[in-house]
């Protein structure tokens, strides 16, 4: 895409953003929608403000960025491991095939029970949800993207004495599978703001806890705050990554 084309792409989006919250201020003050259940646009850079100034938008965020961030590191890495062992291995593949089916359809949320009777109402039990969420999301991928590594490569390999497991990981399950793998870590970034603000509805200090207790008040402006305020947090993590991706795989241009 050319980069006028970018730029009437970025203006076409933000006339759109602009103009959804525009009618949305206007439903509101007319009445088309009931002002005591849905808070004005306008009204929540004040709410932000006032969570910054009473210390209480730091404290939430911090909290959901430590369990956020053990859990994504944890589910991350086991989920590579286990996945790239399960493409590369034929055995373990063939021994834990049907435990990966098995599990895999259940979704994060349904382990709260354990994980509060395993670790307490603690950020370790909120990691461990997160984890497992993660988890699935770079197995499969990186499955997927070792196991379309055309064979070819291996035999190469092979013929010129690397056929031994290290070599072909390092020199060419590795970086073949990169694109695949890092588009699993990305796609676990969504994945793990979407399973925290659940993994604190159970009573954990962060962002979800906040949320529940501002809708227990009918404060629907602070919700608002908070849900625009892991928006936020996910658009940097992702423009982050991105920017590491393309160094990563700039051998590949």
């Amino acid at each position: 895409m050319t980069r006028p084309a970018r730029h009437r792409r970025t203006l076409i989006s933000a006339v759109s953003l602009a103009a959804l919250v525009a009618l949305w201020e206007a439903a509101l003050r007319v009445g088309w929608l009931p002002s005591n259940l849905v808070p004005l646009p306008s009204q929540i850079p004040g709410v932000l403000w006032a969570e910054v100034l009473d210390g209480i938008w730091l404290d939430v965020v911090l909290s959901s960025l430590s369990h956020y961030s053990i859990g994504l590191v944890i589910g991350s890495v086991l989920g590579i491991a286990v996945g790239m062992a399960a493409a590369l291995l034929p055995r373990f593949d063939a021994a834990h095939s049907w435990l990966a089916r098995l599990l895999r359809p259940i979704p994060p949320l349904a382990w709260i029970p354990f994980a509060i009777i395993w670790f307490g109402v603690t950020e370790t039990a909120a990691a461990f949800i997160i984890s497992i969420g993660v988890f699935w999301i770079n197995y499969f991928t990186s499955y997927s993207a070792v196991r379309a590594i055309d064979d070819g490569y291996y035999e190469v390999a092979r013929a010129f004495g690397q056929g031994g497991f290290s070599a072909r990981l390092a020199k060419i399950s590795l970086p073949a599978a990169a694109p695949g793998i890092l588009g699993g870590l990305r796609a676990g970034l969504g994945q793990g703001w979407m399973t925290v603000v659940a993994a604190e509805l159970f009573g954990i200090p962060g962002i979800g806890q906040r949320m529940m207790e501002a809708s227990g008040l009918l404060a629907t402006d602070v919700v608002v705050v908070y849900m625009l305020t892991i928006a936020a947090l996910y658009a940097l993590f992702d423009f982050l990554f991105m920017r590491i991706q393309r160094r990563v795989l700039r051998w590949q241009q």
